[in-house]
């Protein structure tokens, strides 16, 4: 092992000194941060933050995906060229699932070749008008887990969402709900909203790009705090503490009901950004591993001192070098998958993201989902996970 080190510490001081300080930080300060054990061997579900070795992981369906009908809430975070893709299209299929799924089938096959078990949500349709007492609408996808699904330790909670498109979204995962939960696994569902309109700033109606970066800059969002909603991929976990955001698609009531629901073996920190379009934290800010976090240069976050007190590496993530992401964001660049702390997975495009992950001596797995990004997100929007050999840990 001296040996090993040696020859380590030749080749890159710097990332020497970091796997070093983990691995003595592991061997001894283990004891002092570890809060509870990994659930039981026969529990199906157990994770506790986005690196620990993953074992097995639910990813999205391409087929059924539909363009979300035109709505307040959909306009609110779209701009330009997807403003009017989406007044155009809105309520009609996605013209290339086929090529969608076949990526994402290619991702499932690679995952499965690194010792990952992937299941897949049921396929619904999506084309039906539905209506509640509240409002009308038709559904959109079951393309994005990450979305609806929050894994923490081995509780399963179905996140309220807050798009009217995205109502009936969980009922292409209950499937595997309950047979995770017949298995022993904890299944929550969140305070499912009316969304009347109550729920949303009328405010935000035609709206310019301009103005919306000056309401955000103000807090103002487009759903209001009538009733809890929020999104499962605007937090972030990092063993006991969880940074959400207020987002669009997240107000406080949501962020503050999940935070009573956890009680006190979690905290969580409200975090902001730089943001115009605030919506989902992973293609902003990204644990990767103890002590290193991915930072999106164009969208900075204004509490980023939490990390580098804890002494954590804040790492900027290079500009994005494909633009055929427009659907999303370009910066779905950084919306990697951790597979475990030494394993990512990586669009194939992303050339500066290799070099990035390989300094920090991280193994890349490139995988192309140029065309399931059109639908929306990449590697870490269309997995959830299910379960990682991790433990409930403090790092901060």
């Amino acid at each position: 092992m001296a040996i090993a080190a040696l020859a380590q510490f030749q080749r890159s001081p710097s990332l020497w000194i970091l796997s070093t300080g983990r691995f003595f930080t592991h061997l001894f300060g283990r004891q002092n941060r570890k809060l509870q054990s990994t659930a039981p061997d026969d529990c199906p579900v157990n994770s506790h933050n986005e690196w620990d070795h993953l074992e097995e992981v639910i990813v999205g369906r391409a087929e059924g995906a539909y363009i979300p009908p035109h709505s307040l809430e959909v306009e609110a975070i779209c701009d330009g060229e997807l403003l009017s893709y989406y007044e155009k299209h809105a309520g009609q299929p996605f013209a290339r699932v086929a090529e969608a799924e076949s990526e994402v089938k290619e991702f499932c096959r690679v995952l499965e070749h690194e010792g990952v078990t992937v299941r897949r949500p049921d396929v619904q349709d999506q084309s039906f008008v539905y209506s509640t007492p509240d409002f009308s609408s038709s559904g959109m996808h079951s393309a994005i887990p990450r979305d609806i699904i929050l894994t923490v330790g081995n509780e399963l909670i179905e996140s309220p969402m807050a798009w009217r498109s995205r109502f009936f979204e969980y009922r292409g995962y209950r499937n595997l709900m309950k047979e995770y939960f017949q298995r022993g696994a904890k299944w929550t569902t969140a305070p499912k909203p009316f969304m009347s309109d109550q729920l949303y700033d009328q405010d935000y109606v035609g709206t310019s790009a301009e103005d919306r970066r000056s309401l955000v800059a103000k807090g103002k969002f487009v759903t209001t705090e009538f009733e809890p909603c929020f999104d499962a991929a605007d937090f972030m976990r990092c063993g006991r503490d969880i940074f959400a955001q207020r987002s669009h698609v997240t107000n406080k009531f949501g962020i503050e009901w999940l935070r009573r629901h956890l009680g006190d073996d979690y905290r969580i920190h409200e975090v902001s950004f730089g943001d115009l379009n605030p919506m989902h934290i992973d293609a902003t800010l990204l644990a990767i591993r103890p002590g290193i976090v991915l930072s999106n240069p164009e969208r900075p976050c204004h509490q980023i001192d939490i990390f580098e007190k804890a002494g954590w590496k804040v790492v900027s993530v290079p500009a994005p070098v494909a633009d055929d992401s427009w659907v999303a964001s370009n910066w779905i660049s950084m919306n990697v998958l951790m597979l475990d702390e030494n394993r990512v997975v990586v669009s194939a495009k992303e050339y500066p993201m290799h070099k990035m992950f390989e300094s920090l001596g991280i193994q890349c797995i490139k995988v192309d989902l140029s065309v399931a990004n059109e639908i929306g997100g990449s590697f870490h929007c269309w997995t959830a996970d299910v379960k990682r050999k991790s433990t409930l840990e403090s790092y901060f």
